[in-house]
């Protein structure tokens, strides 16, 4: 499997990566610039030269995938008999740079309701590094013709056709991921919004609407949903940065989305820039 199709194949398992790139060559190696290697958890696919070079790269990719927001990171490998490695000797006579790309799990969002709103919001969504699932139960609001705004999308958009139960799509949403609720029927927005409160897994719910119409839906989701306060307030609504108040479809959108990302934010841990000889990884002990 090449590298390219190795990566793809792990963005969809949603399953985090390293790619090892040969980075710059002095005098002889076993691979030229540009070899890469791509490691998962448990897999790798591709070679940057196999030996020492190789194993080092692979245990610092392991400890990267499992870091909490790794960056990218240089190794340098001194390629003679002087040099003894951690997994042996590799005495080629020149020397290798090697760069390591983590490929963390990109966030998750899943939008019920492509009409005028939700289309605005996936144009400005689709422009992001993020799956994006697009789902409605009206089959002309995710005609290809209509999705043709999204068709140079930095995100993975997954369209969804749901005449019947769109809320069954929310068990096949990937773990983490954020719902926004904001379909044409307000029955429909009743229904997900129950049935994402029984969804384990998912990261926060956003609705759209107004406080009266929250007011009805808040007494109907303890009355008749049985669900308690607590898991109520995980309906955040309305959603939207507060302080922009416009109706116009765009304008929501871009409020809708800039909280969001702001959410995506608050989800990061909080890390220290890493200064250039903290990006450097330690020269490995690593020989050709």
């Amino acid at each position: 499997m090449g590298w390219v199709a190795a990566v793809a194949r792990l963005r969809a398992r949603r399953e985090p990566g390293v790619l090892v790139t040969v980075a710059t060559v002095r005098g002889h190696a076993p691979r030229r610039a540009g070899a890469k290697l791509v490691v998962g958890r448990t897999g790798t696919w591709g070679s940057i030269g196999g030996g020492n070079i190789e194993a080092v790269a692979i245990d610092r990719a392991r400890e990267l995938n499992g870091a909490a927001d790794p960056e990218p990171e240089l190794m340098e490998f001194a390629l003679n008999d002087k040099v003894t490695g951690r997994h042996g000797v590799q005495c080629c006579g020149g020397a290798v740079t090697v760069l390591l790309e983590p490929l963390p799990v990109v966030q998750a969002v899943a939008v019920f309701g492509v009409g005028h709103v939700g289309l605005e919001l996936a144009r400005i969504l689709a422009r992001h590094d993020l799956d994006l699932h697009l789902v409605d139960s009206r089959p002309d609001m995710l005609t290809d013709e209509r999705l043709g705004v999204l068709v140079d999308a930095v995100a993975q958009v997954h369209v969804h056709h749901t005449p019947l139960l769109p809320e069954a799509v929310l068990g096949e949403l990937p773990p983490g991921t954020h719902v926004l609720i904001m379909t044409h029927d307000h029955a429909e927005d009743a229904a997900l919004c129950d049935a994402a409160l029984r969804t384990a897994g998912l990261g926060s719910i956003g609705l759209i609407g107004s406080s009266a119409k929250w007011s009805r839906f808040r007494q109907r989701l303890a009355t008749e949903g049985g669900h308690d306060a607590a898991a109520i307030d995980r309906i955040t609504t309305p959603i939207g940065l507060t302080g922009i108040t416009g109706k116009e479809p765009a304008t929501i959108a871009v409020s809708v989305a800039a909280d969001l990302l702001r959410t995506f934010e608050q989800d990061r841990p909080w890390v220290v820039p890493n200064t250039i000889a903290e990006v450097a990884y330690p020269t490995a002990a690593g020989s050709v």
